[in-house]
Protein backbone atom coordinates (compact mmCIF):
# COMPACT_ATOMS: atom_id res chain seq x y z
CA UNK A 1 0.00 0.00 0.00
CA UNK A 2 1.21 3.65 -0.44
CA UNK A 3 1.07 5.37 2.57
CA UNK A 4 3.05 6.25 6.26
CA UNK A 5 5.21 3.65 7.68
CA UNK A 6 3.96 3.10 11.32
CA UNK A 7 5.68 1.17 14.32
CA UNK A 8 3.60 -1.67 15.00
CA UNK A 9 3.35 -0.65 18.93
CA UNK A 10 1.61 2.18 17.72
CA UNK A 11 -0.98 0.35 16.08
CA UNK A 12 -4.25 1.41 18.08
CA UNK A 13 -5.05 -2.81 18.67
CA UNK A 14 -3.31 -4.77 21.47
CA UNK A 15 -3.64 -7.88 19.21
CA UNK A 16 -1.33 -6.01 16.47
CA UNK A 17 0.69 -3.64 18.83
CA UNK A 18 1.23 -6.70 21.21
CA UNK A 19 2.75 -8.44 18.86
CA UNK A 20 0.49 -11.52 19.35
CA UNK A 21 -0.39 -12.54 15.86
CA UNK A 22 3.89 -12.01 15.09
CA UNK A 23 6.25 -9.17 14.11
CA UNK A 24 6.00 -6.39 11.25
CA UNK A 25 4.76 -2.59 10.97
CA UNK A 26 2.03 -0.84 9.84
CA UNK A 27 1.21 1.65 7.27
CA UNK A 28 -1.33 4.45 7.44
CA UNK A 29 -2.50 4.53 3.33
CA UNK A 30 -3.44 7.13 1.27
CA UNK A 31 -4.60 4.79 -1.46
CA UNK A 32 -6.79 1.77 -0.79
CA UNK A 33 -4.99 -0.57 -2.97
CA UNK A 34 -3.38 -3.61 -1.75
CA UNK A 35 -0.47 -5.24 -3.96
CA UNK A 36 1.18 -8.34 -3.13
CA UNK A 37 4.60 -7.82 -1.23
CA UNK A 38 6.52 -10.78 -2.94
CA UNK A 39 5.86 -13.96 -5.53
CA UNK A 40 3.58 -16.51 -3.67
CA UNK A 41 0.26 -18.05 -2.87
CA UNK A 42 -2.88 -16.96 -1.25
CA UNK A 43 -3.36 -19.23 1.95
CA UNK A 44 -6.49 -17.20 3.31
CA UNK A 45 -8.83 -14.64 2.38
CA UNK A 46 -11.12 -13.41 4.80
CA UNK A 47 -14.73 -14.06 3.67
CA UNK A 48 -15.02 -9.98 4.59
CA UNK A 49 -12.44 -8.60 2.11
CA UNK A 50 -10.71 -6.96 4.97
CA UNK A 51 -7.60 -8.93 5.75
CA UNK A 52 -5.28 -11.53 3.61
CA UNK A 53 -2.98 -14.42 4.24
CA UNK A 54 -0.18 -15.20 1.57
CA UNK A 55 2.91 -16.76 1.77
CA UNK A 56 6.04 -16.22 0.00
CA UNK A 57 7.51 -18.90 -2.25
CA UNK A 58 10.08 -18.85 0.11
CA UNK A 59 8.03 -20.13 3.19
CA UNK A 60 7.36 -16.20 4.86
CA UNK A 61 3.74 -15.84 5.92
CA UNK A 62 2.61 -12.78 5.89
CA UNK A 63 -0.59 -10.79 7.29
CA UNK A 64 -2.31 -7.59 5.84
CA UNK A 65 -5.27 -6.58 7.77
CA UNK A 66 -7.14 -3.48 6.49
CA UNK A 67 -8.14 -1.03 9.02
CA UNK A 68 -8.71 -1.95 12.43
CA UNK A 69 -12.03 -3.63 13.73
CA UNK A 70 -13.16 -3.37 9.60
CA UNK A 71 -14.44 -7.30 10.03
CA UNK A 72 -17.65 -5.29 11.20
CA UNK A 73 -18.01 -4.24 7.70
CA UNK A 74 -19.41 -7.13 6.70
CA UNK A 75 -17.84 -6.65 3.29
CA UNK A 76 -18.40 -3.31 2.07
CA UNK A 77 -15.80 -1.13 1.09
CA UNK A 78 -13.53 -3.88 0.25
CA UNK A 79 -13.22 -5.71 -2.88
CA UNK A 80 -11.02 -8.84 -3.47
CA UNK A 81 -9.40 -9.18 -6.88
CA UNK A 82 -8.20 -12.39 -5.91
CA UNK A 83 -9.38 -15.68 -3.94
CA UNK A 84 -7.88 -18.19 -1.71
CA UNK A 85 -5.33 -20.59 -3.62
CA UNK A 86 -4.18 -18.21 -6.16
CA UNK A 87 -0.61 -17.85 -6.90
CA UNK A 88 0.20 -14.42 -7.18
CA UNK A 89 2.78 -12.06 -8.06
CA UNK A 90 4.63 -9.12 -6.23
CA UNK A 91 2.76 -5.86 -6.89
CA UNK A 92 0.21 -7.93 -7.67
CA UNK A 93 -3.36 -6.13 -6.59
CA UNK A 94 -5.06 -8.24 -4.07
CA UNK A 95 -7.62 -6.12 -2.73
CA UNK A 96 -9.11 -2.47 -3.32
CA UNK A 97 -10.05 -0.90 0.06
CA UNK A 98 -12.66 2.36 -0.11
CA UNK A 99 -10.74 4.24 2.75
CA UNK A 100 -13.49 6.94 2.77
CA UNK A 101 -15.85 4.19 3.54
CA UNK A 102 -13.41 3.53 6.53
CA UNK A 103 -12.93 7.17 7.64
CA UNK A 104 -16.75 7.36 7.90
CA UNK A 105 -17.41 4.96 9.79
CA UNK A 106 -15.20 6.56 12.35
CA UNK A 107 -12.48 3.47 12.11
CA UNK A 108 -9.14 3.47 11.87
CA UNK A 109 -7.24 2.80 8.31
CA UNK A 110 -4.27 1.88 9.47
CA UNK A 111 -3.25 -1.19 8.03
CA UNK A 112 -0.63 -3.63 9.88
CA UNK A 113 1.48 -6.13 7.84
CA UNK A 114 2.60 -8.62 9.60
CA UNK A 115 4.93 -11.72 9.47
CA UNK A 116 2.86 -14.60 11.19
CA UNK A 117 5.80 -17.05 11.18
CA UNK A 118 8.43 -15.27 13.68
CA UNK A 119 10.06 -18.66 14.78
CA UNK A 120 11.57 -19.13 11.82
CA UNK A 121 11.11 -15.37 10.00
CA UNK A 122 12.27 -12.13 11.44
CA UNK A 123 11.94 -8.84 10.57
CA UNK A 124 15.08 -6.23 9.50
CA UNK A 125 16.03 -3.51 8.40
CA UNK A 126 12.34 -1.82 8.79
CA UNK A 127 11.96 1.02 6.57
CA UNK A 128 10.01 4.88 7.74
CA UNK A 129 8.36 7.33 6.10
CA UNK A 130 6.36 7.43 2.91
CA UNK A 131 5.80 4.16 0.77
CA UNK A 132 4.85 4.17 -2.81
CA UNK A 133 2.99 0.44 -3.23
CA UNK A 134 5.00 -1.76 -5.88
CA UNK A 135 7.88 0.58 -5.63
CA UNK A 136 9.39 0.51 -2.34
CA UNK A 137 10.69 -2.74 0.18
CA UNK A 138 8.89 -1.64 3.48
CA UNK A 139 10.94 -3.95 5.42
CA UNK A 140 13.59 -7.29 4.60
CA UNK A 141 13.20 -10.42 6.50
CA UNK A 142 15.93 -13.01 7.70
CA UNK A 143 15.70 -16.30 8.96
CA UNK A 144 16.11 -17.20 12.12
CA UNK A 145 19.03 -19.48 13.56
Amino acid sequence: MTGSIVILDQVPDPVFSGKMLGDGLAILPSSGDVLAPFDGEVVSLFPTGHAIGLVSDGGIECLIHIGIDTVEFNGTGFTAKVEQGDKVKKGQLLIKADLAVIRASGKDIITPVIITNPTVWQPVQLTSGEVQAGKDIVFRVAKKG
